[in-house]
């Protein structure tokens, strides 16, 4: 049962471009699994979260990540009545338009754009995913996703200007999105808050007490559970401690935002997209709990003297790649050659570069900048007839 502030399948907008109803699947489960099986969603596994240089294979990366978002998020909805297959396509798909390198290549990226007087916004890169680059049906380009998925990408985090943004007037920009899309943004701050002290400690950039003396939040739950379990290996206290402090925020997040919603007299979706403000939203002290935490991760981990020489190279072959493929555009594989044609080129490296894997991108630097040969004799066969495997019609 959904609530009467929810967004209902059978209500949404429509696609693009018009599709037969599916005999089982509504449109937002539809969305969800063309997500699923794009390949910006597969590239998410080989793209950083904080740890560039692969530590441990238990760190988490952009993928895993995005699946504790999803996790966290649907727990939410259903407990908001709200419609979790949109909030399940929104979840999967709010990180695909991120660059290599995580928010170093994001930052590079930036940079190197706005030199040419633009800019690189991942929400906005990946509503180009999925409205162009990909192509996976033969009736139209990109996925073909229902409005509120697509309105979802770029406004879960941000509000955009009408005036500054006239291309998106479409997405009612002078209206607030519906809960579901408003959650992802806090789902994402509470899954990356909570994932990244437990990377950063595993990693050791982060020890205990630096952990216990920064982030009050987490001390406090660290010293319940260890008067609760005072035998146990510290490892295991660290653990309950985390699932806490995350248990604390979902559900304060839950009952503040249903609160919240009450005390506005909140009716119908019409009412939550006019409401002035997003309603979703945790209480004052457990906000303030999630920016203390935040802020120490900024500190201590995110610009830590362990990790900056790895942003540091991650922005530099992003930044000499960027240059490269701007004077010497005819290295560009054909198809984004082409479109250079049609477009500044400054956005046409950016959109190339953006959707590398962090090996690809060093491979890419390696090959244009570095002067390294690319794979040969055998590995450069048996590259060749993998991908004849895969396109049969190029045989």
């Amino acid at each position: 049962m959904l609530a009467d502030y929810a967004v209902h399948a059978e209500h949404s907008r429509g696609r693009r471009h018009s599709e037969p109803a599916h005999p089982y699947r509504n449109d937002f489960q539809r969305d969800r699994d063309r997500v699923i099986h794009s390949r910006a969603f597969r590239r998410l596994e080989a793209k950083t979260q904080v740890f560039t240089r692969r530590y441990s294979d238990h760190f988490r990366n952009r993928l895993t990540h995005t699946i504790e978002v999803t996790q966290i998020a649907r727990t939410i909805a259903a407990q908001l009545g709200l419609n979790i297959d949109l909030v399940e396509a929104l979840a999967l798909v709010h990180d695909v338009g991120h660059p290599p390198f995580g928010h170093a290549g994001e930052k590079a990226l930036d940079a190197a754009m706005n030199k040419h007087g633009l800019s690189f916004d991942h929400n906005l890169h990946a509503l180009r995913i999925v409205e162009d680059f990909e192509q996976r049906y033969a009736a139209f380009r990109g996925l073909n996703l229902t409005f509120e998925v697509r309105e979802g990408i770029i406004k879960h985090s941000h509000d955009y200007s009408p005036n500054e943004f006239p291309e998106l007037a479409e997405y009612l920009l002078d209206q607030r999105p519906p809960l579901e899309a408003q959650l992802i943004d806090l789902a994402d701050e509470i899954a990356y808050s909570t994932a990244d002290l437990d990377d950063g400690f595993e990693s050791r950039v982060l020890s205990l007490d630096e952990i216990l003396e920064g982030a009050p939040a987490f001390a406090r739950s660290f010293h319940r559970a260890e008067a609760q379990y005072p035998s146990a290996r510290r490892m295991l206290v660290f653990n309950e401690a985390l699932k806490r402090m995350l248990d604390r925020w979902v559900g304060d997040l839950i009952n503040n935002t249903r609160n919240r919603v009450l005390a506005a007299g909140i009716r119908n979706l019409a009412d939550v997209r006019a409401f002035p403000n997003r309603l979703a939203g945790l209480s004052e002290s457990v906000e303030q709990e999630r920016e203390e935490t935040r802020d120490f991760l900024y500190r201590a981990l995110y610009y830590s003297p362990a990790l900056d020489a790895e942003k540091q190279n991650a922005e530099r072959v992003i930044r000499e790649l960027f240059d490269f493929w701007m004077h010497k555009p005819s290295q560009l594989p054909a198809s984004y050659h082409e479109k250079a044609q049609q477009e500044p080129l400054a956005r046409v490296v950016c959109d190339y570069i953006a959707g590398m894997t962090d090996n690809y991108v060093s491979q890419q630097h390696g090959r244009f900048i570095l002067g390294r040969e690319e794979p040969a004799g055998e590995d450069r066969v048996n590259r060749r007839n993998a991908f004849q495997l895969r396109s049969p019609e190029k045989q």
